[in-house]
């Protein structure tokens, strides 16, 4: 292989953006617009510390596409922060938020700290800051730009910030749309901890029920009985695990950092999880054989690898030997090209990141909506929908005869709570995402991969918004 400089995280998104724009009709002006991140903010603000010294922090935010309003993306809280990662993830956001059809341009930030050497308090009036500073130059507001948890963050980071903004804009009846991923009580929505593990599962799920896609891997129709293969055990991995062993898979290996897990005859994601929390480690599972390294995981014989933990954990000298059918990239980037080259040219079919794990985003746009809304899902329709199927079993029983059992009556009769509206809501909007990506996918035999495939999708769409707002005449 030619040596080549290794390229940055937003060149690489760059390139997987070329390779599937020469797919679509677009021109080149047009396509140039779309690749390139519209607003880059790059911050530094003075801290003062618990020990009465002050700390200058870095930090951004980058919004890359304004084809719709707000921008949308995480903030993250890491040491790796830097300007090229931030508009690499923004400009992911914007791919994923059409793939999804969630009315979203893509934005993303970072504070460069690490939050775990930080105090409580430290990180409180670092958020704050930072919000304001945000605030000050209208980088953020329900109609602007709407940021959310990400690595080093989460409810707690988004009711500082909500709490923030609410405060620096006095009467804005929408300020608790600021942001997503917020406590219930602070305007946040049920469903938001499981959104992305349960959407890898509706993504995944859809694509084994095509009958033509798994007869070309040789797999059977649907997720019964399927061997799957989890790395992390994180809000993410825990539970994609737990979605595929309710929908009767088998989860046969767990692979943390401290190391990996199987069991040919399945595991319990929850058993497994209580039994790190009380050891410190997945390793010495009760009824599972550990393995000596955790990249060891991903080489065994499954039908389900799910990488859900850190980018290029695949890469081109480990790929060959990985022998699952179907990769679901649950995390960011946990494929290098080169991993994908691999497996393209063995016939693995890999289900990509960018459209796969955007059960947050989806499920944040229905906080969002909830904010604007003020009302919560469900509190309008539940009691009249179970008062009309109470009154419509009430009339089969009497017409037939018979009784149905208790857990089926309590099963017809449950009206929607906001989970199930949550829920629902997110399995209608991955099994259409995935069916457009494999109807483009179909329709054009040159595309190599399910990944260009997605890109040509969003690419469409975006260019579509664009051309239709006629900024070029």
């Amino acid at each position: 292989m030619s040596e080549h400089k290794p390229y940055s995280f937003f060149q690489s998104v760059e390139r997987s953006f070329d390779k599937a724009a020469k797919f679509t009709n677009w021109e080149k002006g047009l396509l140039e617009q779309i690749k390139a991140c519209n607003s880059i903010y790059s911050m530094r603000f003075p801290v003062k510390m618990d020990d009465g010294r002050i700390e200058v922090i870095e930090a951004y935010r980058v919004q890359h596409s304004q084809h719709k309003s707000p921008c949308k993306g995480g903030i993250r809280f890491s040491e790796e922060v830097n300007q090229d990662e931030v508009m690499a993830l923004a400009s992911l956001m914007t791919y994923k938020c059409a793939i999804v059809n969630v009315p979203f341009g893509g934005g993303k930030g970072g504070i460069k700290i690490n939050p775990r050497s930080h105090s409580t308090y430290e990180l409180e009036k670092i958020t704050r800051r930072y919000t304001a500073e945000l605030v000050k130059k209208n980088f953020i507001g329900p109609g602007i730009d709407v940021p959310a948890p990400d690595y080093g963050t989460g409810e707690r980071e988004m009711a500082w910030i909500v709490d923030t903004y609410a405060s620096l804009k006095p009467g804005e009846i929408d300020a608790a749309g600021c942001v997503t991923g917020k406590p219930v009580t602070q305007g946040g929505v049920r469903g938001r901890k499981e959104a992305t593990g349960l959407g890898v599962f509706f993504g995944i799920r859809e694509v084994c029920n095509m009958p033509d896609v798994m007869q070309k891997l040789g797999l059977t129709v649907g997720v019964v009985g399927k061997t799957v293969v989890v790395q992390g055990l994180g809000n993410v991995g825990y539970h994609s695990a737990k979605f595929f062993r309710e929908a009767g898979s088998k989860v046969v290996a767990i692979a943390e950092y401290e190391g990996a897990i199987f069991n040919a005859a399945g595991l319990n994601e929850e058993e497994v999880f209580q039994h790190r929390k009380k050891t410190g480690s997945i390793l010495n599972f009760p009824g599972a054989t550990n393995l000596a390294k955790s990249t060891d995981a991903l080489e065994l014989e499954c039908d389900i690898l799910i990488p859900a933990a850190l980018e290029n954990v695949i890469n081109g000298e480990n790929a060959p030997r990985v022998k699952a059918k179907i990769i679901g990239e649950a995390a960011n980037g946990p494929l290098t090209p080169e991993a994908d080259e691999i497996f393209s040219a063995k016939g693995i079919l890999v289900v990509p990141d960018m459209y796969l794990n955007a059960g947050g985003v989806t499920v944040s746009y229905f906080e969002w909506l909830k904010n604007l809304s003020h009302v919560r899902y469900g509190r309008m329709e539940k009691r009249f929908t179970e008062n009309m199927n109470n009154h419509i079993l009430g009339q089969i029983e009497e017409l037939t005869g018979k009784k149905v059992t208790d857990s089926e009556r309590t099963f017809i009769l449950h009206g929607p709570e906001e989970v199930d509206l949550v829920h629902s809501g997110l399995e209608e909007t991955m099994i259409t995402a995935t069916r457009e990506i494999m109807e483009i996918w179909k329709n054009n035999p040159d595309i190599p991969d399910m990944r260009t495939a997605a890109y040509v999708c969003a690419i469409n769409k975006v260019g579509t918004s664009y051309a239709e707002l006629g900024i070029f005449p």
